[in-house]
C-alpha cells in the first residue's frame, strides 16, 4: 500500500461523485468506509481468540459479504450497490439492537452510526473507493502500523475542512502533554471532549512500549476513556483506537456536561485527564445546573474545567489546553481560578504562540499543568514564542514536535527570563496570585491578544473602555481650552 497515494485515490474519485461536496463530506464519506472495514478485520481476530464470539452485525452487513471483491468474483456495484447502502446497510446499522451488557466494542458499531450518511450518487464510483478501502489489510502489522500514518493525515486533513477542524488538536501538542505527564501503564487517562481521540492515542503510544506481559496486554486495552458529543468525530476515534489494537474502545458518544458533577463516585474519577474542551460555545440553563451555583456558567471551557477538578484522582495531573481568555476572565474564571491555586498545585501555564490551530482558528491558546497532589506552592508562567523562520503556523507548516525544545530545555532548569521589557518566563506565588486577582494573563506576548468572553462581560469591557476614552478626550479638550482662553 502507497501511503501517499491512498487518500488521494479516494479523493479524486468522489470529486466525480455529484453527490459529494468539498472535503469535509469526502472525509465523512471515507471515515464510515474505514470504519467498516477496520471493525470486520478486528472481528475476524476475535472469532480466532474466543469460540464463542457472536457478531452483533448481521452477515449480510459485514464488509466481507459486501464489500470485499476477490479477483473475477462478481460483487454488488451500479445502482444494485446503491440501493444495498442506502436501504439495507444504513438502516440495518442504525437498527442494531443493543443492551447496556454487551462488550463496548458491540455497543460502538450503533453509535458510530447514529448520524453518518452515504453521500455518493454514483454506484459505480462508490464500488470504486470501497475497492481501494478494501486494499488495505489491517490484519498486517505492517499495514496497519502504515495506515497509522494515513489515518493521522487524514485528520489533519478535517483541520482545514469546515467546522469539523474543532475536533482536531495538532498531535505535536497532544504528544508533549503526554510527554510531561508521563502516564504509566495500570493508570488511568480520560479526554472528556475527545474528538478525534488525539489525546487518547498520544497516551497509548507512551503506554505501548511499557507492554511485557500478557496482563500488561489486557490493561493497556482499558487505559484510555473518552466522550464525544458529536457523532462524526466519534467515529473517527472508535476507528482510531480500532487502529492502535484497543479492542474496546471506551468512548462514549454524549455530553460530558449533562451530569452533575456531585454524583461522580471514586471509580468514575482517572490519574491523568488532557483535554482540548470546546471553548467559546454556551450551554443551557438546565446543564448549568449540573454544577455548584458558585461554577454555573453559559461558557463551554469553564464548564469542563469544572468536570476535570472533580473528575480527578487524588495525585493525578492534567494538561489541558484553554483560550487566553480564561486567563485574564473574571466572574466564574476568577472562581475557577481561585480553586486551581487554594485546592490544586497549578504549577505550569505555558503560553502558546498565535495560529497553533490555524486555519480552524486564530485565538490564542496556553497549557495549564496542574495536579492533585498538593495545594499550589508556585505557578510558572512560560512564553513559547513562534519558531525563527516562522510568522505564521499552517497547514503546509503546522507546529512540530521539536518546536517545544525551547520548553523541554526550560522545564527541568527553571529560571525567570526577561526579553527586553517583557517577562518570558516568571514565577508567582498564591499570595501573588491572589493580588493580581488572580490574572493568569503574565508572560503574555508583546502584540494585542485575542480575547474571548461571555457577552455582558464583553459589553462592560466595552463600556469600562468607552468611559476611559471619553475621560481621555474630555481631558484633552479641557487643556486645549485652557490653552485657548490663556491665549486670548
Amino acid at each position: 500500500m502507497a501511503s501517499n497515494s491512498f487518500v488521494k485515490k479516494i479523493q479524486d474519485i468522489m470529486r466525480n461523485d455529484a453527490g459529494v461536496n468539498g472535503d469535509a463530506q469526502r472525509i465523512e464519506q471515507m471515515s464510515w468506509m474505514l470504519f467498516l472495514k477496520i471493525y470486520d478485520s478486528r472481528e475476524e481476530v476475535w472469532e480466532i481468540e474466543e469460540d464463542d464470539y457472536e457478531s452483533i452485525l448481521p452477515d449480510k452487513l459485514k464488509w466481507r459479504n459486501w464489500a470485499h471483491s476477490e479477483k473475477g468474483e462478481q460483487v454488488l456495484t451500479g445502482d444494485s450497490l446503491l440501493e444495498f447502502v442506502n436501504n439495507e446497510l444504513f438502516k440495518g446499522l442504525k437498527a442494531v439492537e443493543i443492551t447496556p451488557e454487551m462488550p463496548i466494542r458491540k455497543q460502538i458499531v450503533k453509535s458510530a452510526f447514529e448520524d453518518a450518511n452515504n453521500y455518493m450518487k454514483n454506484g459505480t464510483l462508490l464500488r470504486q473507493v470501497l475497492n481501494v478501502v478494501d486494499e488495505v489489510d489491517f490484519n498486517n502489522s505492517e499495514d496497519r502500523h502504515l495506515f497509522n500514518d494515513i489515518y493521522e493525515s487524514i485528520l489533519k486533513d478535517i483541520q482545514s475542512a469546515g467546522n469539523a477542524g474543532e475536533f482536531y488538536t495538532p498531535r505535536a501538542v497532544t504528544d508533549f502533554i503526554a510527554e510531561i505527564l508521563e502516564p504509566k501503564l495500570g493508570e488511568t487517562m480520560a479526554d472528556f471532549a475527545c474528538g478525534t481521540g488525539g489525546f487518547l492515542t498520544s497516551t497509548l503510544k507512551r503506554l505501548e512500549t511499557q507492554k511485557k506481559t500478557v496482563e500488561d496486554v489486557e490493561t493497556y486495552n482499558h487505559s484510555v476513556f473518552g466522550i464525544e458529543k458529536k457523532a462524526f468525530p466519534h467515529l473517527l476515534a472508535v476507528t482510531n483506537l480500532f487502529l492502535h489494537e484497543i479492542d474496546d474502545p471506551n468512548i462514549l458518544h454524549g455530553n460530558s456536561l449533562e451530569r452533575n458533577v456531585r454524583d461522580y463516585k471514586e471509580n468514575e474519577k482517572f490519574d491523568i485527564i488532557m483535554m482540548n474542551p470546546p471553548f467559546g460555545g454556551s450551554e443551557l440553563a438546565v446543564v448549568q445546573k449540573n454544577f455548584p451555583t458558585e461554577l454555573r456558567t453559559s461558557e463551554t471551557a469553564d464548564l469542563f474545567m469544572s468536570v476535570i477538578m472533580y473528575r480527578l484522582k487524588r495525585d493525578g495531573r492534567v494538561g489541558v489546553i484553554l483560550p487566553d481568555g480564561f486567563l485574564f476572565g473574571t466572574g466564574t474564571k476568577t472562581t475557577l481560578k481561585k480553586k486551581l491555586v487554594e485546592e490544586f498545585n497549578l504549577h505550569t501555564i505555558i503560553r502558546l504562540p498565535h495560529s497553533v490551530f490555524a486555519p480552524y482558528t486564530s485565538i490564542h491558546t496556553n497549557i495549564l499543568f496542574f495536579d492533585k497532589k498538593k495545594k499550589t506552592k508556585e505557578t510558572w508562567f512560560y512564553r513559547l514564542d513562534m519558531p525563527e523562520g516562522y510568522k505564521n503556523f499552517s497547514k503546509t507548516k503546522p507546529m512540530k514536535s521539536e518546536h517545544f525544545n525551547p520548553v523541554r530545555d526550560w522545564w527541568e532548569n527553571r529560571e525567570e527570563i526577561m526579553e527586553g521589557n517583557f517577562s518570558k518566563a516568571k514565577k508567582y506565588t498564591p499570595k501573588e496570585l491572589a493580588e493580581l486577582d488572580y490574572n493568569f494573563d503574565q508572560c503574555g506576548f508583546p502584540q494585542e491578544e485575542e480575547e474571548i468572553l461571555e457577552p455582558m462581560e464583553l459589553i462592560n469591557q466595552y463600556n469600562t473602555e468607552r468611559k476611559e476614552l471619553n475621560e481621555k478626550i474630555d481631558t484633552v479638550l479641557a487643556e486645549i481650552m485652557q490653552m485657548l482662553e490663556e491665549n486670548e
